[in-house]
């Protein structure tokens, strides 16, 4: 078998690029919208009755993105939100893997409509085994380490108060520009491909575009993580530029991971393992697969899930269980300002979120079989 490296490289630099799109624009419309209703949220939760947190916090983790964890973790710091809807929150979020699913599929047999099913499953049995966890949890008054005894004061980082040199500005200005650019061109494309439809004078110049996507997302990405300072979420943010800033490194992020997740996906199945070979062997261990995403979720940060995501919309007979006990394994970036504040809590919530994934996951699988 003839292996073409770049006409691999190529295909799944487009392949980034097309679930991009949707990514950019899914995530972009959530991060304004948050930006502007955040301080409203904030003051509902606070009058609210303590039974009703884990509510709170279920619905605050169902906001595709991490935005909303990073809310109940904040929440929960200042002594807003009971330990039951931190926990909700946490076992309720898909973090940015959500905004994968909402994307397109590689495979030209699975419709998007089965990406958004998906979707709406995961986030429904997030929703319902946090409510029901956060509830016994604040039944049994559990408080995990004693929080408020532990803490350290840790300033948000702020991107508009920050002092820039000039390649972090420049960078920046590209960055945000070319990125918000080809969202704009891909915007009517994605749209338009939910209801199963395209712009046929336009698909070589989408072809194109969505390689550029990709291209310069990693290439964005890269340098931001690994030359500047680096990918910091912050809890407030001044004005709508920030907002969009921000927006622009978690798109870029996620393109980066998809990209990673379908050069390993396509390689091992269709490359070193054979597709027939790897569908054989997925039908007989779903039972293993289910417990590798749940490890593979629990990973501090988005990582896990999304690459959880990308297998999902990536290989055919993917167990949806699996995808379960990702997502409620998963705490998305929300966990970072936990860890900085108290370690052994955030390892508590990890290992608890861990421990029920396993149990649903296969309670999903039972169902799914």
């Amino acid at each position: 078998m003839n292996f073409d490296l770049l006409s691999f490289l190529f295909d799944n630099l487009v392949a980034s690029g097309v679930i991009g799109g949707y990514v950019a624009i899914s995530l972009i419309v959530v991060n304004v919208l948050t930006h502007f209703y955040k301080d409203r949220l904030s003051k509902r939760v606070q009058s609210a009755p303590n039974g009703s947190h884990p509510i709170i916090g279920a619905l605050l983790g169902a906001i595709p993105g991490c935005g909303g964890t990073i809310a109940a973790s904040m929440l929960y710091k200042n002594e807003n939100l009971s330990f039951g809807g931190l926990l909700a929150a946490f076992i309720t979020t898909l973090g940015e893997g959500s905004f994968v699913l909402l994307g397109a599929s590689t495979e030209p047999s699975v419709p998007i409509d089965a990406n958004l099913k998906a979707f709406a499953i995961v986030n429904i049995v997030g929703i319902c085994v946090g409510i029901l966890v956060g509830s016994i949890s604040d039944a049994l008054k559990l408080k995990g380490f004693n929080y408020g005894l532990h803490t350290k004061e840790v300033e948000p980082a702020n991107i508009s108060s920050q002092s820039h040199s000039r390649f972090e500005n420049i960078i920046e200005q590209v960055g945000l520009y070319l990125i918000l650019g080809i969202t704009l061109f891909l915007a009517p494309g994605s749209i338009m491909a939910l209801w199963g439809g395209e712009i046929a004078s336009i698909e070589e110049v989408t072809v194109i575009m969505c390689l550029v996507m990709t291209v310069a997302s990693i290439i964005y990405y890269g340098i931001q993580t690994f030359i500047l300072d680096g990918h910091c979420h912050s809890d407030s943010h001044q004005d709508i530029r920030s907002v969009l800033v921000e927006s622009v490194m978690d798109i870029t992020m996620v393109i980066s991971y998809v990209f990673v997740g379908l050069v390993v996906a396509n390689f091992v199945i269709d490359i070193l393992v054979g597709e027939e070979q790897f569908m054989s062997w997925m039908n007989e261990s779903a039972m293993v697969v289910v417990v590798l995403a749940a490890l593979i979720g629990v990973t501090p940060g988005c990582g896990g899930m999304i690459a959880v995501a990308v297998a999902y919309v990536t290989i055919p007979n993917f167990p949806i269980a699996a995808l379960i006990s990702a997502g409620i394994a998963t705490s998305g970036d929300g966990i970072f300002p936990l860890l900085a504040n108290n370690k052994k809590e955030a390892l508590t919530i990890s290992g608890l979120s861990l421990a029920i994934a396993l149990i649903v996951g296969y309670g999903a699988l039972l169902i799914e079989m």
